[in-house]
């Protein structure tokens, strides 16, 4: 990476690509650079603004008036282009549009509401790591056997969509995250089904393909009472359906990746299951499974003793913010229970700070709850891979010697 000091203005720049193949893979070294090089940075081949300390990405996620959404939170700028679907009125609208739709999920979504699904999930979760110890003995990779199988049984089911064609949840998702990026070889690669998995899920946000009972037929139910209008209702269901599963799945893959990492803190959380979610929340904040964000200037904003001009987009760098040892301190790159995670920009910050974070945290803390009633030590039983996505830090194999209490 080139960094150089921008002569008018006296920001730095630099020619890096976040979205290449070898950042994806290992973010940390460009996130370190960046933080280094400044508040901001131009990143010169895509012609946006970069932040990467927690300080400015924080300002920019709580400043909706000047770091929209309404334009985009991708690369593409709707102010020039036309999205490849109708925006998602949670993440890419602002006040009022994004109002009324926010009111709504937060009640449906909300702690109160999620209480009756817990003891469920719980169940679930037992009923899960015995199936895949019987199956698969202490040895497994635990992407398709846990962190995908788990959202994907109880998620779904929570929403009230059917069974059949739940395995095209994950490709839908990941091409949607991976279109926040630039035109690249990962939205190519997506490109071919992209008619048919927008199709199938735009069919299960239609009243009649829901269950009677579930998140999908209480957004319903809002636009019945008034709430949101009968065109919102089924943007809404896609909403929970686009952000709900992907993301969760890849959390759940780094607390335990953080765990057999780190055999000290899985002992901790055996002493005290109590710290499940504080253990997921800190996992989030340590591999931030959601790595970047866009927002575009409303009109010239100063930040950091910089101007972004109107209409420029910002790359928000997440996981950069959340290693910030101005925030965390020296050991922020630690994995620790002992830290208080909750100012975290996992699920990011403000009005849009997202809406599902406490189903999230109910999945994680049944399935650590579940794992740690059963399983003394986690290991890596051999190498682990990632997955590449433009806005979403994920693996693709995490291979785990369970040693069972």
């Amino acid at each position: 990476m080139t960094l150089t000091a921008e002569p008018v203005h006296d920001v730095p720049t630099s020619d890096v690509d976040p979205f290449d193949h070898e950042v994806l893979e290992d973010p940390l070294p460009l996130h370190a650079a960046l933080r280094e090089a400044g508040p901001v940075v131009h990143l010169t081949r895509y012609d946006v603004f970069a932040f990467a300390r927690y300080e400015q990405v924080h300002a920019a996620l709580v400043d909706w008036q000047g770091f929209g959404s309404a334009a985009g939170v991708g690369m593409s700028n709707f102010r020039h282009e036309k999205p490849w679907r109708p925006p998602s009125l949670l993440l890419e609208a602002d006040p009022p549009r994004h109002d009324a739709p926010r009111r709504v999920l937060q009640k449906i979504l909300g702690p109160r509401a999620l209480r009756k699904l817990r003891e469920g999930w719980a169940a679930d979760a037992d009923r899960l790591v015995d199936e895949v110890l019987a199956a698969h003995g202490p040895e497994f990779d635990a992407v398709p056997h846990l962190t995908e199988a788990f959202p994907l049984r109880v998620f779904p089911d929570a929403v009230g969509i059917p069974k059949a064609g739940r395995e095209n949840l994950l490709p839908y998702g990941d091409h949607a995250f991976n279109a926040f990026g630039p035109a690249n070889d990962l939205v190519a690669k997506g490109a071919p089904r992209v008619a048919e998995l927008s199709a199938w899920v735009a069919a299960q946000c239609a009243r009649e393909a829901l269950a009677p009972e579930g998140f999908g037929a209480d957004i319903w139910a809002a636009s019945d009472r008034g709430d949101i209008t009968p065109e919102q209702a089924p943007l809404i269901v896609r909403s929970l359906l686009t952000a709900g599963v992907d993301t969760t799945v890849h959390g759940l893959s780094a607390v335990l990746y953080a765990f057999a990492t780190h055999p000290a803190q899985w002992r901790r959380l055996r002493e005290d299951p109590g710290l499940a979610r504080v253990a997921f929340d800190e996992a989030v904040r340590w591999e931030s499974p959601v790595q970047t964000f866009f927002r575009t200037a409303t009109r010239d904003v100063a930040i950091g003793g910089h101007v972004v001009p109107d209409g420029h987009k910002i790359l928000m760098f997440l996981g950069a913010a959340n290693r910030d040892p101005a925030r965390w301190g020296p050991d922020a790159d630690a994995f620790d229970l002992g830290r208080d995670p909750s100012g975290h920009v996992g699920f990011g910050m403000g009005i849009h700070q997202c809406v599902g974070q406490h189903v999230a945290r109910l999945e994680a803390e049944a399935l650590l709850t579940a794992l740690a009633r059963r399983v003394e030590a986690i290991e890596l039983a051999g190498p682990t891979r990632r997955h590449h996505n433009n806005t979403l830090r994920a693996w693709e194999s995490l291979p785990l010697r369970l040693r069972t209490a």
